[in-house]
């Protein structure tokens, strides 16, 4: 088998999280991921903290061998050369480069790939197959299109801070860079489809992915713009205020989260808590009502959860066919037999293929015919410069040899 964008030749000129883990789901999938970097500086996740190495984990860089521990993560299955854009032979050489790419994928603030002579018009002039993905934090247009974000900025602007949280509390981020991975995985998704398209017009585009849009997109499967009408707080907490109960509940040993969405889920839900007779009652079995009244139906599934154990309260309503889960702690969820057993949880390697103490995540996509995954380990940074010049510019090693001397590579 072989992955099913084998074939499919990326330049990556992606840092810090949004464009690598784009590229990151294309080398997954069977593309050929070439990471290009500056040859002073290179990929700052490669020397940021903390760092992972033969003698374990630390917030220091204990040898050469040491990496930082999201590079070798975000950096799997991918090339790595260098390339000094700023000189007129390393911009050349990317535009000799792009001649023969099939994508382009950057996470420059906007205006500066059109600076460095790198921007989709100048080498869709070279390259009118090229697809040209451009990832960002507020977007290519707009009157704040300049403004520099990251992930807590992106959450902050888009208002997903604004209903993280409970009602009575501050405004808060979800846990990891959520606005980053997301803005990575439609710009994946960008990608695919106008390298689909581009089968039947022959010629690339560009793709102008903004991580605040793609969070308030998400966000706004909600009716936020009603909820002041409906007398409902902007932060719900871990609720979905469109069902009840639906929320988590402190167990005797532990949290639960458990969801009634359905007639059935209720009628069920009733039973389990040993309140059966709430089923068919007027105003409980309405859904409608039990929205309203949410706090009422929280207090009583909390007196019924917090006198048991997580695992009685998980086996009493699976056994009622009620959504359910504990709540478990990041290093609990690595331990999961679900989890271990679809492969979704992976060790990681050093760029020599040298297991190392800590583990990362598998691709989250199944084909049935094609494979998936990154089974390549993240590359020595720049290593594979030379063989990348030769084999796609047909360079001789003299010529690389040159270049290195002058620092363009």
């Amino acid at each position: 088998m072989s992955g099913a964008l084998q074939g499919l030749v990326v330049l990556d000129f992606t840092r810090f999280l949004s464009g690598p883990y784009c590229t990151l789901l294309l080398a997954g999938l069977g593309a050929e991921v070439i990471k290009i970097d500056q040859p002073r500086g290179g990929d700052p996740t490669a020397s940021a903290p903390p760092f992972v190495g033969p003698g374990g984990v630390g917030f220091e860089r204990a040898s050469d061998a040491d990496y930082g521990i999201a590079y070798l993560k975000r950096a799997r299955g991918k090339s790595s050369m260098t390339l000094d854009l700023k000189s007129p032979e390393g911009r050349n050489l990317l535009l000799r480069l792009a001649e023969r790419a099939d994508v382009v994928v950057e996470n420059f603030r906007p205006g500066v790939a059109a600076r460095l002579g790198i921007d989709y018009a100048a080498l869709a002039a070279r390259n009118p197959r090229l697809v040209y993905c451009a990832i960002s934090g507020y977007g290519a247009t707009g009157p704040d299109r300049e403004l520099k974000a990251y992930d807590l900025m992106a959450q902050a602007a888009s208002g997903l801070m604004g209903i993280t949280g409970e009602p009575d509390g501050p405004p808060l981020k979800t846990a990891g860079a959520l606005s980053d991975m997301i803005a990575g995985t439609f710009a994946a998704l960008g990608v695919v489809s106008a390298v689909h398209e581009r089968e039947r017009s022959g010629t690339g585009q560009a793709i102008d992915v903004s991580m605040v849009d793609c969070l308030f997109a998400m966000m706004m499967d909600e009716p936020l713009d009603c909820y002041a009408r409906l007398g409902l707080a902007e932060r719900q907490g871990n609720r979905i205020m469109r069902f009840s109960p639906f929320n988590s509940y402190r167990a005797r040993d532990g949290w639960v989260a458990l969801g009634a969405v359905t007639p059935e889920d209720w009628r069920a839900v009733a039973a389990a808590i040993g309140r059966a007779d709430l089923a068919a009652h007027p105003d409980f079995s309405r859904v409608s009502w039990r929205i309203v009244h949410n706090a009422e139906v929280d207090r009583l599934v909390a007196a019924w959860t917090r006198e048991r154990a997580v695992e009685e309260i998980v086996a009493t309503l699976r056994a009622a066919d009620v959504p359910c889960s504990p709540v478990r702690r990041p290093i609990e969820a690595i331990e999961w037999p679900h989890l271990r057993s679809r492969g979704m949880v992976q060790p990681l390697r050093a760029p020599d293929g040298a297991p190392i103490a800590a583990l990362a995540a598998g691709l989250p996509l199944r084909f049935s015919r094609s494979d998936a995954g990154h089974a390549r380990p993240a590359p020595v940074p720049g290593g594979d410069t030379g063989e990348v010049l030769a084999r796609l510019l047909g360079l001789s090693a003299e010529e690389i040899a040159a270049l290195e001397k002058k620092g363009v590579v």
